[in-house]
């Protein structure tokens, strides 16, 4: 037995010596090894990039903070120069963050980064030399650990997946701005350590038939705004379009469609900041979803992910000077600004053309409900001209004030602000000043939760300049900081994607104290006895709303709020502004 084993050991060391010494080890994912028909486990990811770390000095892997799961969130950056301090390379070079499994259900991306760093690494694909690749493997780690067959009922493959929402149940690509998960709170700091040039979010889309695999969502253009968004819209885009052309990969705009065809024309889909590239817009980061699409055999969507994202480095490593000067000048635009848009629409006299390739569809009778239904006939394709409107004008906008200021107390707010590297000055002292204040004057609220809120919408205010008295502690907030767009998206009330529409003031909306009528009455009298104006606004109201007239709760509680008694912290937002001298 001995001499079999020293004879085995010897047959192992000859094959060790005999291999070529430049033969690079193959690394072999778990996505290839399934032949194209599953998608790694989040376990399975994490020790690949760092089998990588280990054998290759441009790979580095690290923990940065928490999830809602438990698990930290890991970082795996390849640098062909192996330097991985941001603080330095982001000085000189491009820096691509791309975010995998934010929906782990749409898992294209978890593979198709996989493949990306192993084929950089062994020399299979050309490494970029002013580009640095920062990927968070795996966002949504409780999703991706509850793994099943059956909840993308639309999706070819993979076999098993994740979940779309995260430990929590939350759906992490609605989060960014109300940061209620540890998720959130963690991509800010890996974020805003990171500040990178280019992001893209890896996605699977929903919706209607058509041949593409790849779609693409960039961030909408005009929104974006001024030089850095003329460069997405008619540089970086049509780059990218026109590279994966060439190499046989078609792709269109994200369909924009529910239930309809998409010959009918589309729109951009707009994405607000509570989405991760609507959020990385606002610190001026050119951002794209890649949207593979759901109907597509699972190997060929994760080979186009592969193939577009590599297209993306070579525009990066082509433009990457002009991508820096353009962010650098975009950090000082809004010194020219007055007005910042909060609200956006539809330009509906401009609007672009898309040859479009989509399969003809019926309308049937539905053997479920006998009613009309859809359905797509993949044996009868077209290219047809689809009308693609792509072009957003402000709807309404605010005035940009000099400073903000925060009463201390709202601590959710401030916390999101500190996330967020916004500067700020606590009061060293109580003080009066002349200020613009807002009351919310209406809103509309959801009627059904949305993602651990009833937000707001349509939410309108009242503006007043006043003295206020602030309290030490108070917090004044700059509004020139990089951090000007997050700042105004945020702390407008109207902006949809507001501190105040995701609740985080709701406590200003209740009136804490109240009036027994048979008391008030007395006072009501006098009331009106003593401001003649205000009774002969009141007789009008009467006349003029019979509702009203017949109501004699609602008269009274009417002149409770224009009395001295109607508290003033009601319906009173706790965020005032200076407006520029």
């Amino acid at each position: 037995m001995k001499s079999i084993v020293a004879f085995l050991l010897l047959f192992v060391i000859v094959a060790c010596e005999s291999t070529p010494a430049d033969e690079t080890v193959s690394f072999p994912t778990h996505f290839e090894l399934s032949e194209g028909m599953e998608t790694a486990t989040y376990l399975q990811v994490i020790d690949f990039y760092i089998q990588l770390a280990k054998e290759f000095p441009e790979i580095n892997i690290q923990t940065i903070g928490n999830t809602d799961s438990g698990y930290p969130l890991h970082v795996v950056t390849f640098n062909s120069e192996g330097d991985f301090n941001f603080q330095k390379i982001g000085k000189d070079k491009i820096i691509m963050l791309i975010n995998n499994g934010i929906h782990p259900g749409e898992s294209d991306g978890i593979d198709a980064t996989m493949l990306i760093y192993r084929d950089l690494a062994t020399g299979k694909l050309n490494a970029p030399k002013n580009t640095v690749l920062v990927t968070i493997p795996v966002y949504n780690i409780g999703g991706a650990l509850n793994r099943n067959r059956t909840t993308r009922a639309n999706q070819n493959g993979p076999k098993s997946y994740g979940f779309r929402g995260n430990a929590q149940n939350y759906d992490l690509n609605r989060d960014f701005i109300k940061a209620d998960t540890e998720n959130a709170k963690t991509f800010a700091e890996i974020f805003h350590l990171v500040n990178p040039d280019i992001f893209i979010d890896n996605h699977v889309s929903n919706g209607a038939d058509y041949q593409y695999t790849l779609t693409h969502l960039f961030t909408q253009h005009d929104k974006l705004g001024g030089e850095l968004g003329q460069y997405l819209h008619t540089e970086m885009m049509p780059a990218l379009e026109n590279t994966l052309e060439k190499d046989s990969w078609d792709i269109t705009p994200y369909v924009n469609v529910f239930n309809q065809v998409p010959e009918q024309g589309f729109s951009q889909f707009f994405d607000h900041p509570r989405y991760s590239t609507g959020y990385t817009t606002l610190w001026n980061t050119l951002g794209m979803m890649v949207e593979t699409h759901m109907l597509k055999p699972y190997k060929q969507r994760v080979e186009g992910t592969y193939q577009l994202m590599n297209s993306l480095i070579a525009i990066s490593e082509a433009d990457g000077t002009k991508i820096k000067e353009l962010r650098q000048t975009a950090l000082t635009r809004h010194k020219t600004w007055d007005h910042y848009p909060i609200k956006w629409k539809v330009d509906t006299t401009r609007s672009s053309i898309l040859n479009f390739k989509g399969f003809e569809a019926d309308t049937l009778t539905s053997k479920v409900t006998g009613l009309p239904r859809l359905k797509y006939d993949r044996s009868r394709p077209f290219t047809k001209e689809v009308m693609y409107q792509n072009y957003y004008v402000p709807s309404d906008s605010v005035l940009i004030p000099e400073f903000y200021i925060l009463k201390k107390g709202w601590a959710k707010a401030l916390q999101a602000l500190e996330m967020n590297k916004v500067a700020y000055i606590p009061l060293e002292s109580d003080t009066v000043l002349n200020v613009e204040s807002y009351r919310i004057q209406d809103f509309q609220t959801r009627t059904h939760p949305y993602e651990g809120h009833y937000p707001h919408y349509d939410t309108t205010v009242k503006a007043t300049q006043k003295s206020v008295r602030f309290m030490e502690g108070d917090i004044v907030i700059p509004t020139n900081q990089d951090a000007i767009r997050y700042l105004l998206e945020t702390l407008e009330p109207s902006a949809a994607d507001s501190f105040f529409n995701w609740n985080f003031f709701d406590t200003i909306l209740q009136q804490k104290e109240g009036f027994s009528p048979y008391v008030f009455e007395d006072n009501a009298v006098a009331l009106l006895e003593q401001d003649p104006e205000l009774k002969e606004y009141f007789e009008l109201k009467k006349a003029s709303d019979p509702e009203f007239a017949t109501n004699w709760y609602a008269q009274l509680n009417w002149l409770f709020k224009k009395s001295e008694n109607y508290e003033p912290a009601h319906m009173q937002y706790p965020v005032y502004r200076v407006l520029k001298k």
